[in-house]
C-alpha cells in the first residue's frame, strides 16, 4: 500500500491535532449527533493543550461532509491554526478519538485504507424481451475504485444508455474501453452485477485477461445512492483479501528471505533498515500496539530503539513517541510501502519485517 496520499501530513512541522470522529447519517437527528461527538472531543483537546485557533479550523470541518449518506466517519488534521487533511472513513471509527502531539496520529486512517484493492464495478440492467430485436435498452454504469476507502469517495463514472437491437455490436466497443479503464487502474477485479442476460453478452465480448478477473454478484444494484456501485456486494468480495500488487510485495520477501537476500525481520533490523532509507516496504502483522514506543528526532530516518541510540547520531532533544505513529512518518518520508499481512499468510519476527531496496553486508536477515 502506497502512502502519498499522507505527505501533507508532514509537509510542516507539528505539534498536531489529530480527530477521528463517527459522521454517520443514518441516525436520528445526526447533525446534534455529531455535535455532542464533537464537544467532548474538543473539550478533550483543549485539555491536551490545543489553542482556540486550532479547535475552530477543526470545527469548521467536523460534519461538512452531508453529501456522503448512511454510516461512515471523519478523520481530521490540523496543526498551527491550519486544516492539513481532512479524510473520509469507509466506517466509523470504533471509537471517537482526539490526541494533541508532536506527531500525527495516522495509523487509524492508515488501517481504514487496508488492504486498498483496484477494482472495476459494472452493473448492466436490460429492460424488454432477450428476443426483442428493436425494443427496450439495456443501461450500463460502471465506475472505478480502491475498496474499502470508495465506499465513501466513489471513483470515475460511466453511464449508457444503449438500444437492444445495438447491444451486441456496442458490447465489443464497450469490452474494449473496459479494458483500457480497468488497465489504467490496475484493476484487481471486475465485480459485476444485474440482468444475466445483457452482462453475459458483455462478458463474452471482454478481453481475454479482462474476463478472467469477472466476479459475478447478484442482489440489489442501485445506482443513486450516493455511495460505491455494488457497495455491497464490493464488501463481501473483497473482505480478508489482499491487493494484488502486496501479494506480490510478500511472494518476493519470503523469496527474497530464503535466499539471506534483501529482505529482513525483527523490530531491531527494521528499524535498522528504516534509518538507512533502505526500506521498499514495511510489512506489519497488525499496526503496533499503542504501548509500543520507539525515540524520534526532528528528520523520518532518526528513529531508534533507545534515546542512548539517537543521542549517538546528535539528536538534542530526542523524543519518546508511539511506534505507529513515528512509522508512519517515517514510512511517508522515505516513501516506503506498508503491507499488512495476516499471520496466517505470513508470521514475521515480532510482527513485523522489510522488503529492501538493496542488501548490504551490514544487514541481517
Amino acid at each position: 500500500m502506497r502512502l502519498s496520499f499522507l505527505e501533507p501530513l508532514y509537509a510542516e512541522p507539528g505539534p498536531f491535532a489529530s480527530v477521528y470522529l463517527d459522521t454517520s447519517r443514518d441516525v436520528e437527528h445526526p447533525e446534534r449527533a455529531i455535535a455532542l461527538r464533537w464537544q467532548r472531543l474538543r473539550d478533550r483537546l483543549t485539555r491536551q493543550g490545543a489553542d482556540r485557533a486550532l479547535l475552530q479550523v477543526l470545527e469548521e470541518v467536523v460534519g461538512a461532509d452531508t453529501a456522503v449518506p448512511g454510516m461512515h466517519g471523519q478523520a481530521i488534521f490540523a496543526a498551527h491554526g491550519t486544516l492539513v487533511l481532512d479524510g473520509e472513513l469507509p466506517k466509523p471509527p470504533a471509537h471517537d478519538s482526539a490526541r494533541y502531539g508532536t506527531l500525527p496520529d495516522a495509523m487509524p486512517l492508515v488501517t481504514q485504507h487496508v488492504p486498498e484493492i483496484p477494482y472495476l464495478a459494472v452493473t448492466v440492467h436490460y429492460g424488454g424481451l432477450p428476443t426483442a430485436e428493436t425494443h427496450g435498452w439495456v443501461t450500463l454504469d460502471a465506475e472505478t475504485g480502491t475498496w474499502p476507502a470508495s465506499n465513501v469517495t466513489p471513483g470515475e463514472r460511466l453511464h449508457l444508455r444503449v438500444a437492444v437491437a445495438t447491444w451486441h455490436r456496442t458490447a465489443v466497443r464497450l469490452g474494449h474501453q473496459l479494458d483500457e479503464w480497468a488497465r489504467r487502474v490496475h484493476a484487481d477485479a471486475v465485480v459485476m452485477g444485474g440482468d444475466k442476460w445483457a452482462s453475459n453478452v458483455l462478458i463474452r465480448r471482454l478481453p481475454h485477461a479482462l474476463r478472467d478477473r469477472v466476479v459475478r454478484v447478484g442482489g440489489p444494484t442501485a445506482t443513486d445512492t450516493g455511495r460505491a456501485l455494488l457497495e455491497p456486494q464490493l464488501n463481501t468480495v473483497f473482505h480478508g483479501r489482499m491487493a494484488a500488487h502486496d501479494r506480490e510485495l510478500v511472494d518476493v520477501f519470503i523469496g527474497r528471505h530464503a535466499l539471506h537476500g534483501a529482505a529482513t525481520e525483527g523490530l531491531a533490523a527494521t528499524v535498522a533498515a528504516l534509518q538507512r532509507g533502505q526500506v521498499a516496504a514495511l510489512l506489519l502483522n497488525h499496526p503496533p500496539g499503542r504501548s509500543l514506543r520507539l525515540w524520534a528526532g526532528p528528520q523520518p530516518t532518526l528513529l531508534t530503539l533507545t534515546e542512548e541510540e539517537l543521542i549517538s547520531f546528535g539528536v538534542r532533544a530526542p523524543r519518546e513517541e508511539r511506534a505507529d505513529e513515528a512509522l508512519v512518518r517515517t514510512l511517508v518520508g522515505t516513501c516506503a510501502e506498508l503491507v499488512v499481512v495476516p499471520e496466517s499468510e505470513l508470521s514475521l519476527d515480532e510482527g513485523v519485517g522489510a522488503l529492501l531496496r538493496y542488501a548490504d553486508l551490514g544487514t541481517p536477515s
